[in-house]
């Protein structure tokens, strides 16, 4: 006597038979399904689950790959019990996965391979022109949606690494604290928010565990798209599973490209001329855009941009002036943020480390010897060193790679001496008109 398979509560299941799911059905499922449950927990990798199982299933295969892959889902549900116990989508992935597998006649024992996209075979070869105009509209391509008499984009750069340090856009260098989440980007077509923990318990110093990017519906270009990275999840993809913008015409120009698995993550979207980086360095992140100028200040609503920091720099009360901190640390032979005993770095020691990845003592060297003395993490070395790296690739500007002290502390003490020089040629001219003899009235004539 057969068994009947009831598909259980949470998760309502349409079978095929002996056949695996169509994709659509397992992405209608996953739609549904995230549709129901949008407030999982981030501390609850469900999510992730799901993307990854929607993106190994994108295509039709045979049984046995389909088998394997709700295996490979299973146990990515089963390793998330600790942190999501007690979450509906979480039991209703468990019993959505004993249907699936009941259905399909899928064994719980065989090969568990990690879930892969199938790569689709490799398209014709095209001319280099031909290859974009397959890519979408012409108002989908930045630069070529320009009007052709206008001059070329001017493209600017903003940074945030460490713990944290802050390249603006207009090249502003500054050290924060901004512990908690605060929004980088903000504009018609993307926005960027970072969540920064604290690195030592009890100290002021944090850095980046949290990245999320929002890419706005964009014409007959892109979807709504939202990329999710925090600390040991750098995904390939976005939160949907997808790898580009989704199913408009322009799809192609917003793109994910893994360049190190669990390491870098290059996002390009060429509909509004940008590019992004984001990195794992040891246990943080860090993260890097080349944009346009038109596009940084497309802003919808001016009054609310105060905190927007790749545009106006973290608030005046959130920075830190290292140059105070420094000579403290040389002064005590090193000190911690909080003024306590160096967690295994002289300042001498520092220095000769960060000198071996960043030779020249530009406020990139010297945000690296600030982070080993305040946290200790060798990590702290590569994250500057990667973020002058993504300088060199997306500033478009190489006379303003380097940013030196001079230049970062020395711009407010200029205008004070020229109005020191201004109010003092003021008075001589005030004398000089006092005790002048006034012109009499034969001079006049």
């Amino acid at each position: 006597m057969e068994r009947e398979v009831r598909p259980r509560a949470g998760w309502m299941v349409m079978g095929k038979g002996a056949g695996g799911p169509s994709a659509l059905e397992v992405g209608k499922i996953l739609v549904v399904f995230l549709c129901l449950f949008p407030s999982v927990s981030l501390q609850c990798k469900i999510l992730k689950c799901n993307s990854e199982f929607w993106a190994s299933t994108s295509s039709s295969g045979p049984e046995e790959e389909f088998c394997t892959a709700l295996r490979a889902y299973n146990n990515c549900v089963r390793r998330t019990a600790r942190t999501c116990r007690g979450d509906l989508a979480y039991h209703s992935a468990q019993h959505g996965i004993e249907d699936l597998m009941s259905q399909n006649n899928c064994s719980k024992e065989g090969p568990t391979t990690q879930p892969r996209a199938r790569t689709p075979p490799p398209p014709p070869q095209l001319q280099p022109d031909s290859q974009e105009r397959s890519d979408g509209p012409e108002q989908c391509h930045y630069e070529r949606s320009l009007h052709r008499q206008s001059s070329p984009p001017n493209y600017t750069h903003c940074g945030f690494f460490g713990d944290p340090h802050l390249r603006t856009f207009s090249d502003d260098f500054q050290t924060c604290k901004v512990e908690g989440a605060w929004p980088l980007v903000h504009n018609k077509y993307l926005s960027v928010q970072v969540t920064n923990t604290p690195v030592v318990p009890g100290s002021s110093a944090t850095a980046t565990s949290k990245l999320t990017i929002i890419f706005k519906n964009f014409q007959e270009c892109v979807d709504q798209k939202m990329y999710h990275a925090e600390t040991d999840e750098l995904p390939a993809a976005f939160a949907d599973g997808s790898k580009n913008g989704g199913d408009r015409h322009g799809a192609n120009t917003l793109r994910i490209v893994e360049k190190v698995p669990g390491q870098q993550v290059e996002i390009h979207a060429r509909y509004i001329g940008t590019t992004i980086v984001v990195r794992q360095v040891g246990r943080y992140l860090t993260f890097a855009v080349r944009m346009p100028e038109e596009v940084v200040n497309s802003v919808e609503d001016r009054d609310n941009q105060d905190l927007y920091l790749c545009l106006h720099g973290c608030p005046a009360n959130q920075r830190i002036d290292f140059r105070t901190f420094r000579a403290r640390a040389v002064e005590g032979h090193g000190l911690s943020r909080t003024g306590s005993p160096p967690h295994g770095f002289t300042y001498k020691a520092a220095m000769a480390k960060c000198k071996e990845r960043l030779p020249v003592e530009d406020l990139y060297f010297q945000s690296c010897v600030f982070d080993l003395l305040s946290s200790g993490d060798v990590n702290f070395t590569m994250a500057a060193y990667y973020a002058f790296e993504d300088v060199k690739m997306l500033h478009s500007n190489k006379d303003k790679y380097h940013i030196y002290e001079k230049d970062a502390f020395g711009s407010n003490a200029a205008p004070r001496g020229s109005d020191v020089f201004s109010l003092v040629l003021l008075n001589f001219l005030a004398v000089l008109f006092i005790y002048s003899p006034l012109p009499t009235s034969s001079s006049l004539c």
